[in-house]
């Protein structure tokens, strides 16, 4: 994986100018625009998206100092119009070209990135890999942003409309695995930026054909391969943590990629005041090269 990402950083510098047909490229390098975009931020710690538009905006400033027409060097790089690239290149330099021509700055670079595994080991993970039939997901879905730090309130101030009694019902329905109240995360944008909106369900996990009350929101699921990764110590940091070492630790060591597909949080068991936890973080994965 690691030598993947290094490809995508190199042509993404052969295509400054142009735009990289990622989905392409991933074939080429048996794997999927998915898992490199999935991978890409959760290592580099921004989508691919924004490192492009960064490194466009760096290069493309070397040309705003010099004495080339705007509009041209907005069409070499992308840009339909002047104020298109000029609100590309406030959001990375905090100042418009025309500023910085005439002021000489100020300039923010963004470096070519090198992604490098560095090999610790001091920190087994807890993983098994399920191989799971179709299911369904049911539960209470709500609209929210994708936050990756720290609790979400969005989350929490949609689980605390429900009323207790919902909790009870939820879990009686639940009928397979992943068991127990669930929190589901759907639809996430691949790059996973920050602030962008995501389904998450409060539900549970019950058979393909089960009936789904009609005042309960659902989520298909297709079969395939799991991979489960058990995570217990202080919440919501210790799943936040188990999420990024899968992608620092887990799958570049391991001939698995994501697939897409709802992420899944089981909660085993807590503390009253939900401070510490024991988790299952279910990703859905396939094998690398299929």
């Amino acid at each position: 994986m690691i030598a993947i990402l290094n490809r995508v950083v190199d042509e993404v510098e052969l295509h400054l100018a142009d735009d990289l047909d990622l989905a392409v490229l991933a074939r080429t390098l048996g794997t999927t625009e998915y898992h490199v975009r999935r991978m890409f931020s959760s290592l580099a710690g921004m989508p691919l998206s924004e490192y492009v538009r960064r490194r466009r905006m760096t290069v493309a400033a070397a040309e705003v100092l010099g004495d080339g027409e705007l509009l041209g060097i907005a069409v070499r790089y992308g840009y339909g119009s002047t104020e298109a690239f000029g609100r590309a290149f406030r959001a990375v330099h905090g100042a418009g070209p025309a500023d910085v021509r005439r002021d000489g700055g100020p300039l923010r670079t963004q470096p070519q990135l090198r992604f490098r595994l560095t090999v610790e080991g001091n920190t087994p993970m807890d993983t098994r890999i399920s191989d799971r039939p179709a299911f369904r997901l049911v539960g209470h879905a709500a609209r929210v942003p994708l936050i990756h730090e720290g609790t979400n309130p969005h989350i929490q101030a949609h689980i605390a409309a429900l009323p207790m009694s919902e909790h009870a019902r939820l879990k009686a329905l639940s009928s397979t695995e992943p068991e127990g109240l669930l929190q589901v995360s759907d639809g996430v944008d691949p790059d996973y930026t920050e602030g962008s909106e995501l389904t998450y369900l409060h539900g549970v996990a019950v058979d393909e054909h089960a009936e789904v009350p009609g005042d309960l929101d659902a989520i298909d699921v297709s079969a395939g391969a799991w991979a489960v990764f058990r995570a217990e110590g202080a919440y919501p940091a210790v799943l936040q943590s188990t999420w990024a070492a899968t992608a620092t630790d887990w799958f570049p060591s391991n001939p698995w990629r994501l697939r897409p597909g709802p992420s899944i949080v089981a909660v085993l068991d807590r503390s009253a005041d939900f401070s510490t936890a024991t988790c299952e973080l279910w990703l859905p994965v396939e094998r690398s090269g299929q």
